[in-house]
């Protein structure tokens, strides 16, 4: 069952920072129970559900790194040529024994298991082939070209913690070292709202004073992107008295509900009326920009997100805010989102006390250095914004001033790391 107390953040006061925020969900809402084993294949970005350890060393045996001949080293001259017989023949795949090495050598390819007593490798290139003799060249040290058994992966070993969000290498991993599935957690179920009457679905016709949704075509996508399973429950009108019970309909099938629009303080803005009737918010201003007004509570035992009504100020709040949320309910392990530095092109004033994301391109400046140049207008409804823009620079809360030459964080959309 989710526990969010302390609902000392949630009105009046100085607005709640995104780290705030972060901690209050962090240790607030449990990991929500579930997992399932799936095989690998079908496993590329879901959350592993626990340690997964190495079944066998990796490469299990020792092997030849290149196309080539194997030898003992102690068989090799001091200083001068070596010329030995060529005894035996090891493509990859074939059982080593099939080769005696002492005092000879075996012609051996990439990957295939050294030869018993073999311990060096020479490269085809750099040896010749006289009759059914090799010619190896002096200097070569013990040990050439041979890949060690374990040396990547040693059996036992954990080759995919608890909590990560797996990659096609870590699943390739996973293959090498003896596995065909893995355990991991269920996926979240979020449901996605929007509200206002001014909205109509995407190809409507408009009526008047009408726009077309696509506040709720982001966060699907986004949703779905962050692997989360995603039920799209539409517009919901500006209707105080209807709304409770569609919030409480969603929440008995859902471990999260996500809306846009409808949280601020407007005569309008009746969603947070509307949590407070059915559950209880937990808060709902954050110092950032855009997207201050962001709601976050309970409805009975299902989280409740109530993003901003700008289509900017909801991609911004759902990867900063919703982000680490989903992180903490599916069991996932949430890293520092990456960003890279850069130096502004731009001169910007702001606000102390709370923290700004600014869309910005990125480009090479005369002496090679990233420039970030930020985008013509500030808008949080610009959606062309995000489309011509190729990340965020992020500015904190003590930043007041940005100069040109100044020293910035970007962080390259899409967003998700």
């Amino acid at each position: 069952m989710a526990q969010l107390t302390d609902d000392c953040f949630a009105f009046g006061g100085p607005l709640l920072s995104v780290e705030e925020a972060a901690s209050l969900i962090a240790g607030r809402l449990p990991v929500l129970a579930g997992t399932e084993t799936v095989p690998l294949i079908e496993a590329d970005g879901r959350i592993a559900a626990a340690d997964l350890p190495a079944g066998l060393d990796l490469p299990p045996f020792d092997n030849s790194a290149v196309d080539g001949y194997a030898v003992r080293f102690a068989d090799l001259a001091t200083g001068a040529e070596t010329v030995l017989p060529v005894r035996g023949r090891l493509p990859a795949g074939t059982a080593p024994e099939t080769a005696a090495v002492a005092g000879s050598a075996v012609r051996i390819f990439t990957g295939a298991a050294m030869p018993p007593g073999a311990d060096t490798v020479f490269m085809q290139e750099d040896v010749r082939r006289e009759g059914d003799a090799v010619v190896l060249p002096a200097g070569l040290k013990r040990g050439a070209n041979r890949r060690l058994a374990g040396e990547d992966v040693g059996r036992g070993s954990i080759v995919i913690p608890s909590g990560r969000r797996l990659t096609p290498p870590d699943l390739a991993l996973a293959a090498a070292t003896g596995h065909a599935r893995i355990a991991v957690r269920r996926r979240l179920r979020v449901a996605v709202f929007s509200t206002g009457d001014e909205l109509a679905e995407p190809g409507a016709a408009l009526r008047p004073g009408a726009i077309h949704d696509s506040n709720r075509v982001l966060l699907v996508a986004l949703l779905r992107r962050l692997g989360a399973e995603v039920s799209d429950l539409g517009i919901l009108p500006d209707d105080p008295a209807g709304l409770p019970e569609r919030l409480m309909a969603a929440a008995g099938g859902h471990d999260l509900i996500v809306t846009s629009g409808g949280v601020s303080t407007g005569e309008e803005d009746h969603v947070k009326a509307a949590v407070e009737a059915v559950g209880r918010l937990v808060f709902w201003r954050l110092a950032i920009k855009p997207g201050r007004p962001v709601a976050m509570g309970l409805i009975g035992d299902t989280a409740f997100v109530g993003l901003p009504g700008n289509p900017v100020a909801v991609y911004v709040t759902l990867l900063f805010v919703v982000r680490p949320l989903l992180a903490r309910l599916g069991g996932a392990v949430l890293d520092a989102p990456p960003s890279e530095p850069a130096r502004a092109a731009f001169g910007y004033a702001k606000k102390a006390g709370r923290r700004e994301y600014v869309r910005v391109s990125l480009r090479r400046g005369a002496d090679g250095g990233v420039e970030a140049v930020k985008f013509p207008r500030d808008g949080a409804g610009i959606l062309s914004s995000l489309t011509g823009s190729d990340g965020l620079a992020e500015l904190p809360e003590a930043v007041t001033k940005v100069e040109e030459g100044d020293r910035i964080a970007v962080f390259r959309h899409p967003l998700l790391w």
